[in-house]
C-alpha cells in the first residue's frame, strides 16, 4: 500500500516523541568521534510546511508540536528540551518567535548533526513522498533510496563506519507490518549486533503492537529501552491513544535525560502520562 502520506500528521504528538528521543539518541552518538552511520527505513519528506493543504487539513500539530512552541520558555529549563527545542526553531523560514511554520522531519533531524565522517541512507518507498525528498537540501554524505527500507536495510548492511543508528518508523496501514518490522529487525540485530536502533509503533485499541514486542522478547535482545507517551485512554474505540517507542542498545544515561525531559514535556500535552520500561537479557 502506497497511500499513507506523512504530511497529514505532521508535527502531532507522536512525531514529538519520536524526534525528542532521536534527537537525544544522536546527542549521545556524537560524544565520541567514531564514524556513524544512519539509516532511516521510512523517511518521509524530510521537512513540513504547516500551511500545506495535507498538513492544515486534520491540523494534528496544534496538538503536539504548537503546545510545545507556545510553551518552549518554561521547557527550556529542561536542558534536552531546550536543545530540542532551539532545533525546532533553526527549522523555521520566517525566523518569527511568535510563529511556528514547519515541521522538521527525521531527515532533517538526521542531517543536521551530520558530521563529515558520517554518513545518512534515507530509505522512502512512495513517489510522491520521495519526490519531495528530493527536493530538500542534505549534505552531500547522504543518499536517498526510492525503496522499501525494511529490505533495503537489511540489504545493507554490515555498513563501512564502526557504529550505527537506525530509525524504523513505518505507517503500520497493514496489520502485517508489525510482523514485517520484528522480522528486519531480528534479521538486522544479527548482522549488527551492536547498532542502536530506534522503534516506532502507534498505540491503537486492537493492541496489535504486542505482537512486535513479543516477537522480540521472544528473541533475547539483549538491551531494550521502552517509552511510551499516552494522551488518551486504551478504552477508547477508535484512534491512536499513545506512542511509543523502543531504543535497543539504547547509549548509557539515555533513559534518565528521556524521562526527565518527557515528564516535563506530557503536562503540557494535556491529561497526558509517559511510561517507561528495560528489558535486560543476560549476555
Amino acid at each position: 500500500m502506497l497511500s499513507y502520506q506523512h504530511a497529514y500528521h505532521a508535527g502531532n504528538f507522536a512525531d514529538v516523541h519520536k524526534h525528542l528521543t532521536l534527537y537525544a539518541v544522536i546527542d549521545h552518538l556524537l560524544r565520541k568521534s567514531s564514524s556513524v552511520t544512519y539509516i532511516d527505513t521510512h523517511a518521509g519528506r524530510g521537512r513540513y510546511p504547516l500551511d500545506a493543504e495535507e498538513t492544515r487539513r486534520l491540523g494534528e500539530y496544534r496538538d503536539g508540536a504548537e503546545k510545545l512552541w507556545k510553551a518552549r520558555r518554561r521547557l527550556a529549563e529542561d536542558p534536552l528540551l531546550a536543545d530540542w527545542l532551539e532545533g525546532v526553531a533553526s527549522a523555521q523560514n520566517k525566523r518569527n518567535p511568535k510563529i511556528l511554520d514547519h515541521y522538521p522531519g527525521s531527515p532533517w533531524w538526521l542531517a543536521q548533526r551530520l558530521r563529515e565522517q558520517d554518513a545518512l541512507q534515507l530509505f522512502e518507498l512512495h513517489p510522491g513522498e520521495h519526490d519531495h525528498l528530493n527536493r530538500q537540501r542534505l549534505p552531500d554524505r547522504t543518499r536517498r533510496v526510492h525503496g522499501d527500507g525494511l529490505s533495503g536495510l537489511v540489504e545493507a548492511l554490515p555498513v563501512a563506519t564502526p557504529r550505527l543508528c537506525v530509525l524504523v518508523d513505518p505507517s503500520y496501514e497493514r496489520k502485517a507490518e508489525y510482523g514485517d518490522v520484528a522480522d528486519t529487525l531480528l534479521k538486522a540485530m544479527r548482522k549488527a549486533r551492536h547498532a542502536v536502533v530506534l522503534v516506532w509503533y502507534p498505540l491503537l485499541p486492537a493492541g496489535r503492537h504486542e505482537a512486535l514486542l513479543d516477537a522480540l522478547k521472544a528473541d533475547g535482545l539483549r538491551k531494550i529501552w521502552r517509552s511510551e507517551l499516552k494522551i488518551a485512554s486504551p478504552r477508547q474505540e477508535h484512534g491512536m491513544y499513545g506512542s511509543g517507542m523502543l531504543v535497543i542498545n539504547p547509549p548509557w544515561g539515555l533513559d534518565r535525560r528521556l524521562a526527565d525531559a518527557m515528564a516535563q514535556l506530557a503536562p503540557v500535552l494535556g491529561d497526558a502520562c509517559h511510561y517507561r520500561d528495560d528489558w535486560w537479557v543476560p549476555e
